[in-house]
């Protein structure tokens, strides 16, 4: 049988189709989203202010001074207190739509049309497998579509457990639609089959953990950059700055720093077990595959590098007791590792893992 023989073309062309109606949605989403943020600035703002305000100026007692059979009240000024980063007693954000009716309304619809959107990617991704009847991720494109696939899952799936992330939405469809808008223009590859190689039970279980950890970094690292922006916001607040509109606006509807700060930190705890266990089934797949489980292949050096930058993460936050700034720029850190495996690798470095193509 030849390898045109073995690829269902019509099923191939319906998995592009979808893909492309997949974009579509996610596009319109992406409106739904930013209307959300538009409707959700018309709300009142300002309760971090209020809160920092209230919790930092302290005032003192009065002085009482007795002179010549009479009494001076002499007021001292007050006294401000700065609370320690990632430790403010301040309220959450309402989410995008800052608590606006209109502005959640809008919400409910951009989730509704992320969800139809991940089912269409989602029988795209299942279309393309069943293309060539193997593990849709032989290559950067199948796994690029899969990624962003599985990264839209973790997010409605965090919904439907009824967290309150619906501020990462707007963040998501963006990085989606790049994602997407990449894989069908500089990464397309036209669906075939696979090198002798990558015929592996193997295939199903180290790429298929890989996508899952790599989508929930992601959310992790979105959360982390937010994180910085709204210390930042709480920081010029708490030191007696007024932020510009725009970015008391925006900031003021997000969680407080404490929150994405512990947020981001369960999520990459949560899934750097998982990850270790991708590293050490690709070991085993090695083993297999080319009679030695390690050989310091850049693919497996920089997904070792991305193992160690969170493990130093996790252990700085665990032992060290490292909060705030110092280990978010650590969590970018790995998650800039993660990334570089994943495209850096590919795409600059030749090896091994060469043959899955671009």
């Amino acid at each position: 049988m030849t390898l045109a023989a073995a690829t269902n073309e019509n099923l191939a062309n319906l998995s592009n189709t979808l893909i492309y109606s997949a974009m579509a949605v996610y596009t319109l989403a992406f409106f739904a989203y930013i209307t959300e943020w538009i409707f959700g600035g018309r709300s009142k703002i300002g309760r971090t202010a209020a809160a920092l305000t209230s919790r930092t100026e302290t005032k003192a007692p009065d002085v009482t001074v007795q002179k010549g059979g009479s009494t001076a009240v002499l007021e001292r000024p007050k006294v401000v207190v700065r609370a320690a980063a990632g430790a403010r007693d301040v309220p959450d954000g309402p989410g995008a739509h800052g608590g606006d009716a209109q502005g959640d309304l809008y919400g409910r619809v951009a989730v509704s049309l992320t969800v139809l959107a991940f089912l269409i990617e989602l029988g795209g991704v299942v279309a393309r497998a069943a293309s060539v009847e193997r593990a849709p991720w032989g290559n950067m494109y199948e796994f690029n579509i899969t990624f962003s696939t599985v990264a839209v899952g973790v997010y409605l799936t965090l919904l439907a457990l009824k967290k309150n992330v619906r501020w990462l939405g707007l963040f998501l469809i963006t990085t989606v639609l790049l994602d997407l808008g990449i894989a069908v223009t500089v990464l397309y590859t036209a669906s075939d089959q696979l090198v002798p190689a990558l015929h592996s039970y193997w295939l199903y279980i180290h790429v298929s953990t890989a996508i899952l950890c790599g989508a929930v970094f992601y959310v992790g690292a979105v959360s982390t950059i937010l994180y910085l922006f709204r210390d930042s916001y709480e920081n010029k607040l708490a030191s007696g700055g007024k932020p510009g509109q725009f970015a008391t606006s925006f900031l003021e509807r997000l969680p407080a720093s404490a929150s994405l700060d512990k947020f981001s930190y369960r999520v990459n705890a949560a899934v750097f077990p998982l990850w270790t266990f991708t590293i050490i089934a690709g070991a085993i797949w090695a083993g297999d595959a080319w009679g030695r489980y390690w050989g310091w292949d850049p693919k497996e050096t920089w997904a070792f590098i991305t193992w160690v930058a969170y493990a130093c993460y996790l252990h700085a936050r665990a032992t060290a007791g490292w909060k705030g700034r110092k280990a978010a720029y650590l969590a970018l850190l790995a998650f800039g590792c993660w990334l570089f495996n994943y495209y850096g690798v590919n795409i600059f470095v030749s090896g091994k893992h060469s043959y899955a193509g671009v």
